[in-house]
């Protein structure tokens, strides 16, 4: 396998080295046919912190899917936001996991708008919500319900959200039924929004923390590697088989997960010590060099 890495990662170089002598067995000769299932984040990896994606990357992703191996969006963006990635990348059939884990896709033409959830992971958020604004009372707070609506205090809209967030009160999202909760602060720094989440805990749900004072909240147990390790299985690949991409604190799961776990250049220290490899930044289309490394 051609190595288009630039770092290696301490600790983990015996399970790449496993890896690379599996892969010069079964990548980049002719005669085989090996496929793999790849999960590729969004934000931080296929497209800019402005959402745009470059030709270089979106032509590298839709040969890897042309070329049949089985790759799925794992993104904490909602599912409305997710689709037009899915479009332009050129996955009709196959699976995707949304809200970090929280929903999982299936893809075919024939459904009723070329998709149906097929697993979403429910959980009370009132706990977390009460919890934290007793610590971040200026923060503002979106709550993705079971039914797909945003719901949101001081008029919270975010282009990963897919659909425009209804204002509530915050006693109304203390009753619902959430997939997936999102608290951003304008007026704390990362530490002190870092401080107040050790300080107050956010028992029996699963969290992380984004490049700012943002936070992302799922379902105990539920991460974008726990809804990939149910595809996986579903699927049939091996664990050596799988392949994964992300630059984020959220994507620190799924990268351990991995067979070949790669983090995007930019990606913080913690996210890099996850992974297996590292690859150039979104800005140097670092996943297309590890998307066409698999042709």
């Amino acid at each position: 396998m051609t190595t288009l890495t630039e770092t290696s990662v301490a600790g983990n170089d015996d399970r790449r080295d496993n890896l690379r002598d599996y892969n010069r067995n079964s990548i980049g000769f002719p005669a085989v046919d090996q496929k793999f299932m790849v999960a590729l984040d969004v934000d931080g990896t296929l497209v800019n912190h402005d959402g745009h994606m470059s030709a270089g990357v979106r032509e590298a992703a839709q040969a890897v899917v042309a070329a049949g191996h089985e790759v799925m969006i794992a993104t904490g963006r909602s599912l409305n936001a997710t689709l037009p990635i899915i479009e332009k990348i050129g996955i009709e059939h196959g699976y995707a996991v949304c809200c970090n884990g929280g929903v999982t896709l299936r893809l075919h033409p024939e459904l009723e708008n070329g998709y149906e959830v097929i697993h979403k992971a429910t959980f009370d958020p009132g706990p977390a919500l009460r919890a934290l604004r007793k610590r971040l009372p200026s923060a503002k707070y979106a709550l993705e319900d079971a039914d797909g609506r945003f719901l949101s205090t001081e008029r919270f809209q975010d282009a990963s959200f897919g659909v425009e967030a209804v204002g509530v009160d915050f006693q109304t999202m203390l009753e619902a039924t959430a997939v997936r909760v999102v608290v951003f602060s304008t007026e704390n720094t990362p530490e002190e929004f870092n401080e107040a989440i050790n300080h107050v805990g956010l028992a029996g749900v699963t969290y992380s923390v984004g490049w700012t004072a943002w936070l992302d909240i799922a379902a105990a147990g539920v991460t974008k590697a726990s809804a990939l390790e149910s595809l996986r299985l579903r699927l049939g690949f091996e664990e050596h088989l799988t392949v994964a991409v992300g630059d984020g604190r959220n994507d620190i799961e799924m990268l351990t997960w991995a067979g070949r776990g790669v983090a995007m250049g930019q990606a913080p220290a913690e996210v890099v010590a996850a992974a297996d490899e590292v690859t150039h930044s979104v800005h140097d289309d670092g996943a297309a060099h590890v998307l066409r490394s698999l042709l």
